[in-house]
């Protein structure tokens, strides 16, 4: 019996036998060679009817290595994760055929994923879902298969199959959800981004996003507020537009004139006018937002505010007596005022309307089951942080069969919320790019969140690192 700690296999190994077949017959493939298949196999099931009835299903001569039902369970656990549905994605992609594609993408849905990556190089291509916030790479693609492939994709979201130079945007719409296409051509050819996007925001609430009690207090008075701006700040996948969609959930009833214009638009809110980004024929977030303006709304909420233009309409609006929610791209919650005078906003129209700066992150959540404690050690740091307080121990992830092995189950948001108190508003007619300096109000940094989910043991380290860098 083999001994292994560890079972390592390939993606092309894996790609051998579908995840109904590895979890009934527990198998897990090891080696592959023209006349015989060696597979890892529970030493406790192993029998010659299960070797027959495998051979006769694979074709070919088979060989087990009987292991432990231990390692074989982690093993499956971290290689054939489970979907909901019926059927995994077909076992060889020597030909793309339709079940492929459409496997892979409920497969996605099923496990949580926001994207599906396929990427194609020299002598292979692959596919890649993106789990929590962590790219994970899932198949192997034939690279005589691929532009087959890209062309199923281009067909069922609209877009031309000829046109390989040039990037390309589609969709593909579901019945419960639907899927941004985004295509790129590089090298070796054309790269291809699925993001997936629920429809139904009934279910989004701001009690579930992980504000604390006096955060909440903070935003919810700036959203009440008959005007001004709210701006969430924050890279892609951080959670904004769910923060958004969340508040307008909240503050959507029958009084209310609410109009959205979003690229794209990614959930449905039933009694909310949301208007879809078409930049090709003119309609970008500033021309839809001057004619939100005739379309007598109280509340306006913009994708993001991607240029000078759309930042001075958006303060212009919010100065005429509407309440503007939007995003923006920075890196903290002062970081959002500097960045609208770098785009030519004058300083004492920021301070006049802004209502509300918040910064946001997703952070992975350590496996409650499995996260071990270990002495901390402060030379791991990022050189130029500096603890707020002694830590002796922190946890680190394991992995068990809760977590698929990845240490990590789910993510939760932490904010960096700026309100614009009468000490703010000085420090931003002042000297708009030295806010940190120039004030004395006290707010929790993204840092100081990341640090006390480190201390509280609900993170790891390493999952928080680069937040502790721009300290």
């Amino acid at each position: 019996m083999s001994t292994d700690a560890n079972i390592e296999i390939s993606v092309e190994l894996k790609q051998l036998i579908n995840a109904d077949l590895a979890h009934h017959y527990s198998i897990i493939p090891k080696n592959n060679t023209e006349d015989v298949m060696e597979l890892y196999i529970d030493a406790e099931k192993v029998n010659s009817e299960i070797k027959e009835e495998l051979e006769l299903y694979l074709g070919k001569s088979l060989k087990f290595d009987e292991i432990s039902s231990e390692r074989l369970n982690k093993a499956l656990f971290v290689y054939y994760r489970k979907n909901t549905r019926d059927q995994e994605a077909t076992q060889s992609i020597s030909t793309v055929e339709s079940s492929f594609l459409d496997n892979l993408i409920f497969e996605a849905k099923s496990i949580g994923s926001s994207d599906i990556h396929f990427e194609v190089y020299e002598e292979e291509a692959r596919a890649r879902l993106r789990i929590d916030g962590v790219l994970v790479e899932k198949y192997k693609i034939p690279k005589e298969s691929y532009l087959e492939l890209v062309n199923k994709i281009k067909i069922e979201s609209n877009l031309d199959i000829t046109e390989k130079r040039l990037p390309q945007d589609g969709r593909i719409d579901y019945k419960d959800f639907d899927i941004r296409v985004s295509i790129l051509p590089t090298l070796h050819g054309e790269k291809v981004v699925m993001r997936l996007l629920g429809k139904d925001a009934s279910n989004i609430r701001l009690e579930d996003l992980g504000l604390e009690a006096d955060e909440k207090a903070k935003y919810l008075e700036a959203v009440k507020k008959n005007n001004g701006i709210v701006l969430i700040s924050g890279p892609t996948g951080s959670g904004k537009t769910t923060t958004l969609y969340a508040t307008l959930k909240l503050l959507n009833d029958v009084k209310r004139n609410i109009v959205t214009v979003e690229d794209p638009i990614e959930y449905t809110l039933q009694g909310i006018n949301q208007v879809q980004l078409k930049e090709d024929i003119g309609l970008t977030f500033s021309s839809a937002l001057r004619s939100f303006l005739r379309q007598d709304p109280d509340i306006i909420m913009l994708g993001e505010i991607r240029d000078a233009e759309t930042a001075k309409m958006a303060i212009r609006a919010s100065l005429t007596g509407h309440l503007v929610l939007s995003t923006i791209h920075t890196n903290s919650a002062l970081g959002t005022i500097s960045r609208l005078v770098d785009m030519g906003v004058p300083a004492f129209y920021i301070a006049e309307t802004l209502n509300l700066s918040v910064a946001q992150r997703l952070v992975r959540k350590l496996c409650p089951h499995c996260k071990k404690e270990t002495p901390f050690n402060e030379e791991e740091l990022p050189r130029n942080y500096k603890l707020p307080r002694a830590l002796s121990t922190h946890h680190m992830p394991v992995g068990c069969t809760e977590c698929y092995y990845t240490g990590y189950k789910g993510r939760r948001a932490i904010y960096e919320i700026v309100s614009i108190t009468d000490d703010v508003v000085n420090a931003i007619k002042n000297n708009s790019h030295n806010l940190e300096q120039n004030i004395s109000y006290k707010y929790q940094s993204l840092a100081d969140k990341a640090f006390n989910l480190l201390e509280e043991g609900e993170t790891s380290l390493e999952e928080i690192y680069s937040l502790l860098i721009k300290a």
